[in-house]
């Protein structure tokens, strides 16, 4: 199987901690550095990616904007950086459309993300002005990157079903459990979430779900292909989750693995996967 002419790198980060504050990386002294674009041109082993897409990093929230404007400027020596995901507070409701409009006058952003995988409330997403300020994205042609763990995919599913208007992706293929071999009822919810046609999925991020240090392509491959058989191979995208990925192996042993998952799948689904649905769904 030949590898991809052209690949759109739809989960990317880049940070300096000495720019801008992200508490969670003391927690992770292996990431806790910068990781810049040219870092990602000299790590990242994958051919011919054309373009990426910058998720935002869990930076302090009260620089959220500050974070995506940092971004746009990195992008003038690194044209390949095509959208940005930016964080917003959407759970303050209609009050968040001020926010909302300041991103989207910068260039370059394109979707917005707020990181629910770390609330301890499952229905955090279901509460009123959540939903009212994830509604409020389509007025601004946004889309809303989901990052949540397998056991919060149910509410997940009732936040897609009630805002039919905006175009959601699921992070990560929703954080299944890999490491301990428990798929249900995580492919149970896969299905039901691709039911909803606002819905897509990011195969991403699969490896730290696995074992850091032993995992093999057979244990993603059940993951790999229930995501495509469930939300089609037209919903489907591919992402790095660049350096994050570092914890577990680097872009060439990724690409070696899901190429190793998708035997049998035909070239124009492949195709899909690798650029023309992430560049599609983020509009790039």
């Amino acid at each position: 199987m030949s590898a991809p002419t052209t690949v759109v790198d739809t989960h990317v980060h880049f940070w300096n901690p000495q720019l801008l504050s992200y508490p969670w990386l003391a927690g992770v002294p292996p990431l806790n550095r910068a990781f810049m674009p040219a870092d990602y041109a000299a790590q990242a082993l994958l051919p011919n990616v054309a373009k990426l897409v910058f998720v935002e990093c869990g930076c302090d929230p009260a620089r959220s904007l500050e974070e995506a404007r940092w971004i746009a400027g990195l992008a003038a020596a690194e044209p390949r950086i095509a959208g940005i995901v930016a964080r917003a507070a959407v759970e303050r409701g209609r009050g968040v459309r001020a926010d909302l409009a300041a991103l989207r006058r910068v260039p370059r952003v394109v979707g917005i993300r707020r990181n629910l995988e770390e609330e301890t409330d499952p229905e955090f997403c279901l509460a009123p002005d959540f939903i009212a300020g994830v509604r409020e994205l389509s007025a601004f042609d946004l889309s809303f990157d989901i990052c949540v763990r397998h056991h919060q995919l149910p509410a997940v599913i009732e936040l897609v079903s009630r805002c039919p208007e905006v175009r959601f992706v699921l992070d990560h293929c929703g954080k299944p459990a890999i490491r301990e071999r428990v798929l249900d009822p995580w492919r149970h919810h896969i299905r039901e979430l691709a039911a909803l046609p606002n819905a897509q999925c990011k195969i991403s991020g699969l490896l730290t779900e696995a074992d850091l240090d032993g995992w093999q392509p057979s244990d993603l491959r059940p993951v790999v292909l229930h995501v495509l058989e469930s939300f089609g191979p037209e919903r489907v995208m591919l992402g790095t989750d660049w350096p994050v990925l570092r914890l577990a192996s680097h872009h060439e042993r990724w690409l070696e693995a899901l190429e190793q998952c998708l035997s049998g799948v035909p070239e124009q689904d492949r195709a899909q996967l690798y650029h023309s649905n992430g560049e599609a769904f983020y509009r790039l």
